[in-house]
């Protein structure tokens, strides 16, 4: 599979970020297992910037007597560069994606990668946007306190079970709650300020973890979350059938996932809450949405899977937005009205932020050549890390909602030639 950037500020290793990226998958009852987040590796980065802050992975050692482990039963991990300065009490944690397992055979296989086994992640990581500590790149969270958890679940931090015939672990709400206290007692317990983030299968653990996350600290404390990539629509897909309503069964069914939001599951069925758009309204801490209007991801996966369409009739328009059809084009614009409906009662709430962008990208605030950069996608000339911080300073009411596609010239559009595998 090869690939392109239809933006002149994508650089070279962005065709390698994401062709590697969309390899690492596996098909299960139709829906793709990819791994939806930027491979450490191979990150897009300015080759005219200075090289980005690469940060040690520690493990959690007291996690395995809590049971608190990765699918194969290694430890967990996080990555932690310290704030100083002004931002010395104040933390971002970053929540780490890639996708779910919700069969055995594909978890099996993922625990033989860094998404289900601690052996397999890097040992060093590089820190850019949200994450970087230069304030050229980084405005408002340069210095603070900056972990990255990493991701070894399958079911976004949530799963609480096990398989022991096929040695799996499903302990992503352990692994949760002792990464939460082992911050803790490295000081995160006395935050003035923090931000619970995370990018795709993190983003939506991000909105699942939110409230938990606010318990941690006092009243006092200025505590909000950022869900990047994370807005997963429960969509009827081009064959008529629910892909991704189909995948989270399954996967809420494997790996007995329970921490979802009371006030959702009361009156939906639990599998339902999985999806942001009806466990959203039961979040009371501030949230800020961050997602592309036409999500890659979700149009390869959940949209437009090969699974819904066995004559390949989408198989050029998936890979590349340019070669869709006026009705190819028209069925996307329907799955954008669907996700600024999804978000209608969030947008009402001052202490609440969106962007959302018409761009065909997923996860941008990682990224640096998204996050903050002199050409970074803008909505009324602002770039994401700019609205970020407004919000959360509440400097600013921030609900910025792009222009139908065509319309925005500053996207990062990634594009893809040849097929998913």
């Amino acid at each position: 599979m090869e690939c392109s950037s239809t933006s002149p500020a994508l650089f070279n290793l962005l065709c390698l970020y994401a062709m590697l990226g969309f390899l690492l998958c596996k098909c299960a009852h139709g829906f793709q297992y990819l791994n939806a987040t930027a491979d450490h590796n191979v990150m897009p980065y300015a080759f005219s910037r200075p090289p980005p802050l690469m940060v040690a992975l520690t493990f959690i050692h007291g996690a395995a007597a809590k049971g608190a482990v990765c699918l194969d039963g290694t430890l967990p991990g996080y990555h932690i560069h310290r704030g100083y300065g002004s931002g010395a009490n104040n933390w971002l944690v970053m929540l780490e994606g890639g996708g779910w397992c919700n069969t055995i055979r594909v978890c099996v296989y993922s625990k033989k990668t860094r998404h289900g086994s601690s052996t397999h992640m890097e040992k060093q990581i590089p820190f850019t946007g949200i994450l970087s500590n230069r304030a050229a790149e980084n405005p408002d969270f340069f210095n603070w306190n900056r972990v990255k958890i990493r991701y070894c679940d399958g079911a976004s931090f949530s799963g609480d079970s096990q398989i022991e015939a096929a040695q799996l672990y499903f302990r992503g709400k352990r692994i949760w709650s002792a990464a939460m206290e082992d911050l803790k007692s490295k000081g995160m317990r006395y935050a003035k300020q923090a931000l619970l983030a995370g990018c795709s299968a993190g983003g939506l653990a991000t909105i699942l973890h939110c409230d938990e996350f606010r318990e941690l600290f006092p009243t006092t404390t200025r505590v909000k979350c950022l869900s990047d990539a994370g807005l997963f629509l429960d969509v009827i897909d081009i064959s008529g059938r629910r892909t991704s309503r189909n995948m989270f069964g399954s996967l809420v069914s494997l790996q007995n996932v329970w921490n979802l939001p009371q006030r959702c599951t009361k009156r939906l069925n639990p599998i339902l809450c999985f999806f942001p758009q009806h466990s959203i309204p039961s979040v009371k801490t501030p949230l800020f949405l961050l997602n592309t209007a036409y999500d890659s991801w979700q149009i390869q996966a959940s949209l437009a899977p090969p699974s819904a369409d066995p004559h390949g009739r989408w198989h050029e328009c998936r890979n590349n937005f340019v070669r869709c059809s006026s009705s190819q084009i028209q069925f996307l614009q329907g799955f954008r009205s669907q996700m600024l409906y999804a978000v209608r009662g969030l947008s009402k709430h001052r202490k609440n932020g969106i962007f959302i962008n018409s761009c065909f990208a997923h996860c941008q605030s990682e990224r640096q050549d998204t996050w903050f950069d002199q050409t970074s996608p803008r909505i009324r000339n602002k770039r994401i890390a700019e609205y970020v911080g407004n919000w959360y300073f509440d400097r600013a009411n921030v609900k910025a909602i792009d222009c139908p596609y065509p319309c925005d010239n500053t996207c990062h559009n990634l594009v893809f030639r040849g097929e998913v595998p």
